[in-house]
């Protein structure tokens, strides 16, 4: 947990850090769009990430998104909605830094969580600027609730994105496959944090579950088409597993821990 609070988040400093008690907000990040949707008031967001307009990428509804401004995330765009506060992730231009300080509005940069209390920890902070600590609370709470490890006996799984991408131990999706009741294969292939694994490996040591994106996105790719795969999919379950639910924790946690659960349940004991 003190590890967890350390990666909260970043903030620039200010000669005048006070913020109103409901500070105007915009957020450059769709992972902080998705928490600011639970804990902020509406009249307090006045912009979100562009990306949460974007079906592709959003980690909330798009009739939810559109009903606010959204900006790519330039200084001038931000500047322009006039916040108190901008909250964004980790990687932000440092030209964009540089004149949101020389404007003396407030950053808060959040980093991507790899665990669960990690992001619950992140939620709670982010309320917490946005004046809303208790709803932070509840929705850390949530998120635990749909978090908590199944009592069951791991079944070997992995997930695998479009090109052969893999989320290893150390990263979020592998913390809520392990919640879920399954064994991150990505370490026996040897594989790193994010890493490719290549069809041949997977073909020849195929995880009992394989968690596929791009048979969720698009419904197939190179890869998933590949008649090896096919042919694989015979012998193990290949389940689908939308890339928005790799994206972001927060709120996202919720459905993610849903889906995974429902995949689990039907492969049995």
């Amino acid at each position: 947990m003190i590890r967890a609070l350390a990666l909260v988040a970043a903030v620039v400093p200010l000669a005048s850090a006070t913020l109103p008690r409901a500070p105007r907000i915009v957020s450059i990040n769709p992972c902080v769009d998705a928490v600011l949707m639970q804990v902020a008031d509406p009249r307090q967001i006045a912009g979100i990430s562009h990306y949460s307009q974007d079906a592709r990428a959003t980690s909330i509804p798009l009739a939810q998104a559109r009903r606010f401004m959204a900006t790519s995330g330039t200084a001038e765009e931000v500047v322009a909605l006039a916040p108190d506060l901008v909250l964004t992730g980790a990687h932000v231009a440092p030209a964009t830094i540089a004149a949101l300080t020389r404007m003396r509005i407030r950053i808060v940069q959040y980093p991507v969580p790899d665990t669960v209390e990690e992001s619950e920890a992140q939620v709670r902070d982010i309320a917490r600027v946005v004046g809303h600590a208790a709803r932070g609370e509840a929705l850390a709470g949530r998120i635990a609730a749909a978090a908590r490890p199944a009592a069951v006996t791991p079944v070997p799984a992995l997930i695998w994105q479009s090109g052969g991408l893999v989320p290893g131990t150390g990263t979020l999706p592998a913390d809520l496959l392990r919640r879920a009741g399954f064994r991150d294969m990505s370490a026996v292939y040897g594989l790193k944090k994010w890493d490719v694994l290549p069809l041949e490996y997977l073909v020849a040591r195929p995880p009992r579950v394989l968690l596929s994106t791009a048979a969720a996105d698009v419904g197939d790719d190179r890869m998933t088409s590949h008649p090896a795969v096919r042919r694989l999919a015979r012998r193990i379950t290949v389940a689908a597993y939308p890339t928005w639910l790799m994206n972001c924790g927060g709120p996202t946690i919720i459905a993610a821990m849903a889906r995974l659960r429902q995949v689990r349940q039907g492969v049995g004991a």
